[in-house]
């Protein structure tokens, strides 16, 4: 009797158990939306965007089974007309610096989900509420090492001395970054740079004016530039120049003072399948997939293990490599999505005086 009791006590015990097991799959079951027969990601465009889908988008549906459609470009006055009138096509989208800023600001975005999304690893600087950093860029001072040999120029305020390091120089025609690169060469410290001095900034930049003999608008220019011998030093971007020594050009790099810049995507509020873009968002935290994209644009994303995967002649070249990090500063895109439009009135006024 007791014997048979306790066979049937163990029989209920492991079928209560089981029934438990069971009820605990079907409610996570059902928080798992229906899949739906793709998922829009808005980019770019062009190679950019081909390669956020082969990077990005092939991790996700191998994840998943959904597959990805690209559209293009972003735009932030669309993205704004989506969510007002409810009628909302992307259900992922990339926003650029700035302007990514504002629509966070503007209630544009959903916000992240940090349980799906992990960025425990990443910066401080790249944890926004609303918005995924996933590639870094730099703008760095470039220089001809046919021309500065042995003494070559390492930092901005070698840049601003034009005795000691003689001959043409280009800058951006904007002054994103070129404000900041001023006050580094008057000596303030990049790590508190924000809120810029503007006055002081023109101030700096009123002193080398005169010896830039050419003024970039693309990064295809300040490349031709270099690379023409039409000036022996220029602000640059970090791929544009990798690219450029890897076709032979003798163009060296100085990290000193480099600016990081961040790339975003985000969920436009009221997206149509919420579950799944944040699904993409931590596909686009896969340490290859931001391998793969580091190796063929030079701009890596912030997971460290990206590192183990990221081509070895690529990695000096990266912002996010430790020796260069340790000397760059964040662009602070929040400070510029609020100053943005009176900086570049200034500017303009600047350029034409």
């Amino acid at each position: 009797m007791s014997s048979s009791y306790r066979i049937d006590r163990r029989a209920v015990l492991l079928s209560l158990a089981s029934a438990a097991i069971g009820a605990t799959t079907v409610r996570a079951d059902s928080h798992v939306p229906k899949k739906p027969d793709r998922l829009i990601v808005n980019a770019s465009g062009g190679e950019m965007g081909q390669a956020v889908e082969e990077a990005y988008g092939k991790v996700f549906t191998g994840n998943t089974g959904i597959p990805v459609q690209m559209s293009s470009p972003h735009d932030l006055g669309k993205l704004r007309a989506m969510v007002q009138t409810k009628n909302v096509e992307w259900d992922v989208t990339e926003i650029g610096g700035g302007e990514a800023r504002l629509a966070a600001s503007m209630g544009l975005l959903e916000p992240i989900d940090d349980e799906v999304v992990d960025r425990s690893a990443y910066p401080l600087e790249a944890r926004d509420p609303h918005l995924l950093t996933t590639s870094v860029y730099s703008t760095i001072l470039a220089y001809r090492t046919d021309v500065f040999k042995g003494n070559t120029p390492k930092s901005w305020a070698d840049f601003w001395d034009v005795e000691k390091f003689p001959g043409g120089r280009s800058l951006a025609n904007s002054p994103i970054d070129n404000l900041e690169f001023a006050l580094i060469a008057d000596g303030v410290d990049p790590k508190n740079l924000y809120p810029l001095d503007i006055d002081r900034a023109f101030k700096k930049l009123d002193k080398i004016r005169k010896h830039i003999t050419a003024w970039w608008s693309s990064g295809a220019q300040h490349v031709q530039f270099l690379v023409d011998k039409e000036v022996a030093l220029s602000s640059a971007w970090n791929g544009r120049i990798f690219n450029a020594v890897g076709k032979g050009s003798p163009i060296g790099i100085a990290w000193d003072g480099s600016s990081i810049h961040q790339a975003y995507f985000g969920i436009p509020k009221g997206a149509n399948h919420t579950y799944w873009s944040q699904q993409f968002l931590a596909a686009m935290t896969d340490p290859i997939a931001q391998a793969t994209f580091a190796n063929k644009f030079v701009s890596p994303g912030l997971n460290p293990k990206s590192v183990e995967h990221i081509d070895p002649k690529v990695l000096d070249y990266l912002p996010t490599s430790p020796e260069n990090l340790k000397v760059a500063y964040w662009m602070d895109d929040l400070w510029w999505s609020q100053h943005t439009a009176e900086v570049k009135e200034r500017w303009q006024r600047w350029m034409l005086g």
